[in-house]
């Protein structure tokens, strides 16, 4: 019997290296994969459907809300984003990982409704390291940097509410306890008496 895939939320301020980290898992890890929100938002160039978001108009979002398929939504600015319940329940069952990028907020949702997910928050090393990050990235002026840093300060204070805590100085030893992470959950009990039912009743009959 397979066991049934675990649902990680990942969270971190902007600037903390998320993205990547994440990107690097579902690229020298099998049997996990992100999960690919709807929006409301307009497609950017280069982008997707279907692989960066599921892109959808707003009469469709809210036919979906009315309909209770999200998980969880949220508003930024004008557009609206959302996890489908009905994908990450299938995706689950066929005992895939599933990763959910997602704010503290979103993820406090998540975790309310199920209580089984796995929290991970990604912080970095020191806040000069991480406006360092982000005015590295050369598309924001002082004032806006200044608006970020506030802002990351807030959401790393939620970092509690995690189950795991990686903090992201050296890259590669940051993915190392992410693959750790990611592979524990796999052994835990009620995972290996899922796939091992026939073995464990052999052995105590």
């Amino acid at each position: 019997m397979s066991r049934r895939g675990t649902l990680f939320t990942v969270s971190a301020p902007s600037g903390a290296g998320k993205t990547s980290l994440v990107q690097a898992l579902i690229e020298s890890t099998e049997n996990i994969c992100v999960s690919v929100s709807h929006t409301t938002r307009a497609m950017r160039p280069g982008e997707v459907d279907g692989l960066n978001y599921h892109f959808v108009d707003q009469q469709t979002f809210q036919d979906m809300l009315g309909q209770a398929a999200f998980l969880e939504h949220a508003q930024v600015f004008s557009n609206f984003y959302g996890t489908s319940q009905r994908w990450l329940e299938d995706t689950l069952k066929q005992g895939q990982d599933v990763i959910l990028e997602i704010d503290w907020q979103g993820a406090q949702q998540v975790h309310h409704k199920m209580p089984d997910t796995v929290g991970v928050f990604i912080l970095p090393p020191s806040q000069e390291t991480l406006r360092t990050r982000l005015t590295g990235r050369g598309q924001d002026d002082e004032a806006v940097i200044d608006a970020r840093m506030n802002e990351a300060v807030n959401e790393m204070t939620h970092y509690v509410e995690a189950d795991y805590l990686i903090i992201n100085d050296v890259f590669e030893a940051a993915l190392d306890e992410f693959k750790l992470i990611v592979g524990s959950q796999a052994l835990k009990l009620t995972q290996q008496q899922q796939v091992h039912q026939e073995l464990l009743s052999g052995l105590l009959s």
